[in-house]
């Protein structure tokens, strides 16, 4: 019942916020990077933040302490990203919040003492280092990769589906339920996005998830997760610095906008990209060693981003 209300409120949130951002015309304009043509209300993530977290106090007995108060932290890189919806704030002040914010998360977490990689386990100081930055890095990817009708949404969707099956967490339906509620409105053809205030915060929160417990090899579970997207972005951002190119600036050259731009709908790679986290899920579900696991998804990324530059020759 819980879940089936949180649905609904999600979907009433998305429905409403659609309608004062079109009132108050905070509206993503369409530009040469673009994959609409029309503007498009946004700022609509703010339906999933609210319902996750109305679900978070409701379930706040069954989640432990230190994660309570390290998700808590996310709080201002969604209130950060409100304002940059509405009014573009400069990179600066988004990336003080983050990183403010992570400090607080790794603080509440107690640290990372180690990160298990099954045959390697790194342990020390530093390793508080690696993970302030991937929590910065994960944050902001997941902004990047919300260009399209449905895709990020949809990651979401697929994430708080492994978080409750493979951690058994509640929080992980909460997820679900909410990113419904907004992939309604967001599907293709999308009448709301995201908005930095929905991506900067899941990416942010999802972060929070994977350094809540980097043992027993639960990296590898995040690292195929979110492989779709860290991949893309981490090649894009070194294709890009090889060019020369200013990386910081907003463009369109990650795989699943050129995707689009070869002829693609919105749904058809959003859906090919749940088929694909479909199949791991499951992999993860009925394989023990997720070492293995993560090597056969690690190739088949390889084999798929191949695919998509060969194709990018007839765009």
């Amino acid at each position: 019942m819980l879940y089936l209300i949180l649905f609904l409120l999600a979907l009433g949130l998305t429905y409403t916020i659609k309608l004062i951002a079109e009132q108050k015309s905070i509206m993503d304009i369409p530009n040469d990077r673009s994959a609409h043509t029309i503007p498009i209300p946004r700022g609509g993530g703010l339906a999933i933040i609210i319902v996750f977290y109305l679900g978070l106090f409701y379930l706040i007995e069954a989640i432990e302490p230190r994660l309570f108060y390290a998700l808590l932290c996310a709080i201002p890189v969604a209130i950060i990203g409100i304002l940059d919806d509405i009014y573009t704030l400069s990179s600066k002040i988004r990336f003080l919040t983050q990183s403010i914010s992570a400090i607080l998360a790794l603080y509440f977490l107690g640290g990372v003492n180690e990160i298990d990689f099954g045959l390697f386990v790194f342990q020390g100081a530093w390793v508080n280092i690696l993970g302030f930055i991937s929590i910065l890095w994960v944050t902001n990817f997941y902004n990047f990769i919300d260009g399209i009708d449905g895709y990020a949404g949809s990651h979401a969707v697929m994430i708080g589906l492994a978080l409750f099956l493979l951690f058994g967490n509640p929080l992980g339906l909460v997820i679900v339920v909410a990113s419904l509620g907004f992939l309604l409105f967001n599907w293709d053809k999308a009448s709301i996005f995201m908005g930095d205030v929905g991506s900067a915060t899941l990416g942010f929160i999802f972060a929070v998830f994977i350094f809540y417990d980097t043992g027993q090899g639960n990296i590898f579970i995040w690292l195929i997760l979110l492989s779709l997207l860290w991949f893309d972005t981490t090649l894009t951002l070194i294709r890009r610095w090889h060019n020369g190119e200013a990386i910081t600036q907003a463009h369109n050259k990650h795989a699943y906008q050129r995707l689009v731009q070869s002829g693609w709908t919105h749904h058809k790679v959003s859906l090919y990209a749940l088929a694909f986290n479909l199949f791991f899920l499951i992999l993860l579900l009925i394989q023990e060693h997720r070492s293995i696991t993560f090597g056969v998804n690690l190739v088949m990324i390889i084999i798929i981003t191949l695919l998509i530059e060969r194709k990018k020759r007839f765009i």
